[in-house]
């Protein structure tokens, strides 16, 4: 763990108590408490790990010690501690709750066994105008309210059964060879821009996977990931202009892509210094979102021509294929120095 700028760890700052002395105080969340021993010390280090726990058992039991036995606050807090709400991923965790803490706003204190087809239909109904928004918040009651079953606080699922919105709109925009060609012409070869639009383009990965990967993943010809959302192990070989985007990458950063500050990206981070690009070259409805759809998987080889082929109608199927592709046999990138 490295210390910030005052010496502490992440979340420590120095504060004078009530009676004058010189403490250090651990704050997060809304959680806060002084910390005992020398900073770094091993007594220091038990009072430091005890208070990250601290502030992840105030998460998990938001609202706890008011909620009404047998309502959704007292099922929405059970769901939280459950092994099915931590056994997801970190940004799942995340998305999932944020869902979850709208709906419980308006409806924490209802009982969760007289809540009947029509309230659900009722509910939805009210988000007609963000059809998105209405089918998210139904698969997560339906996740939430068999949860429910199990907890033996409701007797059937009222959001079985009940269907979703049609989408009506296309997805995230699908960038075209001009696009991407203006936004070549814009970021020339050897700029973090650049590098970062062959990632995206050339391994077809999320941007969750993409600002992980580094040097550590490359394999002679391919890079080898494990994607963070499915857990799949990937072998993808490296196309002949991602090598070149590759070729002009510093050499000594374990991620490919980091901050003005020097740090790894996040996932949302990264979208908007992606996006902001983007917006330098032109391309304002251009996004970190739609390069998958656009490639075959015999496009991504090494010997293929260096050319983007036809759209694909799903991103699923083609990223699996990718983990099961045969090792290629042409080099793609030189040795590093």
């Amino acid at each position: 763990m490295a210390p910030m700028r005052n010496g502490l760890p992440k979340h420590c700052s120095f504060n004078w108590d009530r009676h004058g002395k010189r403490r250090v105080r651990f704050r997060k969340g809304g959680f806060s408490r002084y910390l005992a021993g020398i900073p770094w010390s091993e007594d220091f280090m038990r009072e430091y790990a005890a208070a990250v726990e601290g502030v992840k058992f105030r998460q998990e039991n938001i609202g706890a010690e008011r909620t009404k036995p047998g309502s959704i606050n007292a099922l929405v807090v059970a769901y939280y501690r459950s092994p099915e709400f931590k056994g997801l991923k970190s940004s799942t965790q995340g998305v999932r709750r944020g869902i979850i803490e709208r709906f419980r706003v308006e409806h924490g204190d209802k009982p969760v066994r007289l809540l009947e087809r029509a309230h659900i239909n009722a509910i939805i109904g009210s988000k007609a105008s963000t059809p998105e928004a209405a089918n998210n918040l139904l698969k997560v009651l339906r996740v939430l309210l068999a949860f429910a079953i199990d907890m033996d606080m409701a007797a059937h699922n009222p959001a079985v059964g009940i269907k979703c919105y049609k989408s009506h709109g296309e997805g995230f925009h699908t960038w075209t060879e001009e696009e991407i060609a203006q936004f070549e012409a814009w970021h020339p070869l050897g700029t973090k821009p650049r590098l970062a639009l062959a990632l995206l383009l050339y391994t077809a990965q999320r941007r969750s996977d993409v600002v992980r990967i580094g040097w550590q993943h490359v394999n002679v010809d391919a890079i080898a990931v494990r994607q963070e959302k499915t857990g799949a192990a990937l072998l993808i070989p490296i196309h002949p202009e991602l090598a070149r985007a590759l070729s002009a990458a510093p050499k000594g950063n374990l991620t490919f892509l980091l901050t003005e500050q020097g740090a790894p990206f996040v996932a949302a981070g990264f979208s908007n210094w992606f996006r902001e690009q983007c917006n330098a070259a032109g391309l304002r409805h251009c996004s970190a979102h739609g390069f998958a759809r656009r490639l075959r998987p015999d496009s991504l080889m090494p010997d293929a021509r260096p050319t983007r082929l036809r759209p694909l109608p799903a991103t699923a199927p083609f990223r699996k294929s990718l983990a099961i592709r045969p090792r290629p046999t042409k080099p793609g990138l030189p040795d590093r120095q």
